[in-house]
């Protein structure tokens, strides 16, 4: 059998498909944006029919790239935005609403109105989660209560739910198939981490009828065939994890302490805790690293929202720079006697904090600031918010105390400047990757481990190849100053 395997990688803003060959190089690529919808303050949206769309052009494009035909693949590997929620005729396929995309906020009062009936503590025990509008569930319960007709078809068994990667594996086996993995599960607040399956009392919490859920597998698992009629021959679909989960792997992040962050519209910082469902007592998530062989693995995440984003809305918004990679150039010209700090709540803080109503704040101008320090501010904000969530994961769990190795992926790991400062303020190395596209490529492994022509996971990891390893160079007490000036921000931004 070929070692050829196709990675979908579903993103936020994007669909892109990559071809990898049996030796882990990357021989295609295939990439498609698409429109982002935003009809009300803090929500967010997007067309199914143009996520759809936007992979089956990916994966032509990838293929007419690599120079192979569909028969060439040995597997499809699915990686996705995660909490982004769907609901979908059974028989037509067509969805009953819009996607709605894990950065909406619209949710926000219910979980408020739970948190204020003392519901939180039940979710977390159970899912790893808090009760935000980031996850899943009350997106679901949403559109149950919103969509005229919706909950009565779900409660008949008509409807189907499932994140963006239970939709793919739906339109690509032509409705044979309605599941997604335990990672993505692990994500929907409806989820119960330490048994590995839905649970009741979740479901029966936000109205959600059990009839609507996906089956859940692990992430090397059999997902069924994509149909012929897609790419001129069946593929069958042979691994799934979210995206963050999917980078942990392509990162072969497989022993306990290992950690991962990955810098793209947000930043997710992944530690791997083995074994050990750690809870944690300083806001972060505990999530489901990966299943593999009904093998649970679990982690420690924390959750920044924005982190390109800020880059974007430098780019975009105040048109400082005309191309995302002259933001760290122009950094490295600020003058160094400004302490001016991005605090970059755009939509709300995410971990350690959970600050919904938060909003983006800059500190420190001077009639002396410009472009050059508010680029520096928003690339160092993303280095701080990372030291922010491996402080709390070292409070969390006693055996990531030591001397911690980050390794980086994502597309502002390019910047050496960005990297470099992100050490400094660490005050531990940060590795990066020969292969960037590490999600993908967590995907790639997880259908090629399972189809048999890729090796297993020891073998990946030692085949795993560092780029550049950035080490700490600034003085503890510059560093502690700056740590401080950033402390006092965040404490600035936050709501009462």
């Amino acid at each position: 059998m070929s070692g050829y395997v196709l990675a979908i990688d579903q993103g936020t803003t994007s669909s892109r498909a990559i071809v990898f060959s049996a030796d882990r190089a990357i021989v295609g690529v295939g990439q498609k944006e698409f429109t982002q919808h935003f009809p009300r303050d803090g929500w967010v949206e997007h067309d199914p029919e143009d996520i759809w769309e936007s992979v089956v052009w990916s994966v032509k494009a990838a293929l007419k790239a690599a120079k192979l035909d569909a028969g060439d693949i040995a597997a499809i590997g699915i990686t996705n935005q995660r909490e982004t929620t769907l609901i979908w005729d059974r028989i037509t396929g067509k969805p009953i609403h819009n996607a709605i995309v894990w950065q909406d906020r619209r949710t926000a009062k219910l979980c408020a109105k739970l948190r204020k009936e003392g519901k939180e503590k039940l979710v977390t025990k159970k899912t790893g989660l808090l009760l935000d509008p980031y996850f899943s569930g009350t997106k679901v319960k949403w559109l149950l209560d919103s969509v005229k007709g919706a909950r009565k078809r779900a409660e008949a068994g008509e409807l189907a739910f499932g994140t963006v990667d239970s939709f793919l594996i739906w339109r690509l086996t032509g409705g044979k198939v309605h599941a997604t993995d335990a990672t993505n599960a692990s994500r929907t607040l409806l989820f119960n981490i330490e048994s590995n399956d839905w649970d009741k009392a979740l479901l029966d919490l936000l109205d959600v009828p059990a009839a609507l859920l996906p089956e859940v597998k692990d992430c090397a698992d059999d997902f069924g065939v994509a149909d012929a009629e897609w790419f001129g021959a069946p593929i069958p679909i042979l691994g799934v994890a979210g995206d963050q989960h999917a980078a942990t792997i392509g990162q072969a992040c497989f022993a306990p302490g290992m950690m991962k962050s990955t810098y793209g519209t947000g930043c997710f910082a992944v530690l791997n805790t083995g074994a050990d469902l750690v809870r944690s007592k300083n806001r972060l998530l505990t999530t489901i690293a990966y299943r593999l062989d009904g093998k649970t693995t679990y982690a420690l995440e924390g959750s920044i929202f924005i982190a390109g984003a800020a880059v974007q809305w430098i780019r975009d918004g105040l048109k400082l720079v005309k191309h995302a990679s002259e933001t760290g150039p122009l950094a490295r010209t600020a003058d160094p006697s400004q302490n001016v700090y991005m605090v970059p709540a755009f939509v709300g803080l995410g971990a350690p904090w959970w600050d919904a109503d938060a909003r983006g704040a800059i500190y420190g101008l001077t009639r002396n600031s410009g472009p050059a320090e508010i680029a520096k501010a928003a690339l160092e904000a993303v280095c701080y918010q990372t030291r922010d969530l491996l402080e709390a994961m070292r409070k969390d769990w006693k055996s990531a105390g030591g001397q911690t190795v980050l390794r980086v992926d994502g597309g502002m790991v390019a910047s050496d400047w960005t990297m470099q400062f992100l050490a400094d303020v660490l005050d531990a190395p940060v590795d990066r990757p020969v292969i960037l596209e590490t999600t993908a490529l967590g995907a790639a492994w997880l259908a090629g481990y399972k189809a048999g022509v890729w090796p297993d996971a020891a073998a990946f990891g030692e085949a795993w190849a560092r780029d550049q390893r950035f080490e700490p160079k600034m003085a503890a007490a510059e560093r502690k100053r700056k740590v401080k000036g950033w402390d006092d921000a965040v404490r600035r931004t936050l709501t009462a």
